[in-house]
């Protein structure tokens, strides 16, 4: 189901990580990021990792208009004061050679330390250096990223079926890697070591992206916020004024976003 447009409907956030777009995948849901950058103001955008899907483009170039919509969006928020950052992943680490440089009004880091209105400092970083298989099993990563790909081609019939029965999102990938016991071990492990990771650092907490996989946890005192991705789950994390975070399921705020009634929000907690 598509919903009308309405730009004068937005929600105002402090602060928004968003990650894993893969603009320049067929399985980038560009459509609903379009409308999630039109109806979401923030003062800081964190880009982490994965944005563009470089793997996808050096075997086969795809680039529809809407790709290029989201990308002028997120420059256009630069533009108007938005502090943009863009921490580069393992699809898109050849902008990590840019390291320190901008693009345009887009800040290049390798990682941030992003302070809360409430003190809170946090780590912020792709999240591929915790991977053990993409770190010393190239290969292995590759042979799973084609599979992945395969499971979110059957995304799109299974969804353009339940739309027709008025039924909402549903990702056949996402059930399946929470059903596979390899792959729940996997990101809690994750979750974990990236924890540790932001002690060592010294940092309060830690915000990444990578195992698209959405989640706002504690291990130890240290908080882990996982921002998900866009193209399964269309999640995002968001920091409110107060410097509360959580996560923004887009499937969950479009209806309501979208309504005529609404016209301004910010959000506090």
């Amino acid at each position: 189901m598509t919903l009308p447009s309405n730009p004068g409907t937005k929600r105002r956030y402090r602060t928004i990580w968003l990650s894993d777009t893969h603009l320049g995948s067929k399985g980038c849901q560009a459509q609903l990021l379009l409308e999630f950058l039109q109806h979401i103001e923030c003062k800081k955008l964190y880009l982490v990792g994965d944005i563009i899907d470089c793997w996808r483009l050096k075997n086969r170039w795809y680039w529809p208009q809407l790709h290029n919509d989201v990308v002028q969006k997120i420059l256009r928020k630069g533009r108007k004061g938005c502090e943009v950052i863009f921490i580069p992943g393992n699809h898109d680490s050849l902008v990590r050679n840019y390291t320190g440089m901008s693009l345009g009004s887009v800040k290049i880091l390798e990682d941030d330390i992003h302070v809360t209105a409430r003190g809170e400092r946090l780590l912020v970083l792709h999240g591929d250096i915790f991977d053990n298989v993409m770190r010393f099993t190239p290969w292995l990563a590759t042979i799973g990223d084609h599979l992945y790909e395969f499971l979110l081609k059957l995304n799109r019939p299974i969804n353009k079926f339940r739309e027709r029965f008025d039924k909402g999102y549903w990702s056949l990938s996402a059930h399946l890697k929470m059903k596979v016991k390899n792959a729940v071990s996997y990101i809690s492990q994750f979750e974990k070591i990236a924890a540790e990771h932001a002690s060592k650092k010294q940092a309060d907490g830690i915000v990444c992206g990578h195992i698209h996989h959405a989640e706002i946890r504690q291990f130890h005192g240290i908080n882990y916020y996982n921002d998900g991705d866009w193209v399964e789950s269309c999640t995002a994390l968001a920091e409110d004024f107060d410097g509360h975070l959580s996560i923004l399921d887009w499937h969950q705020l479009r209806s309501e976003l979208l309504s005529p009634e609404i016209t301004e929000i910010s959000v506090t907690h």
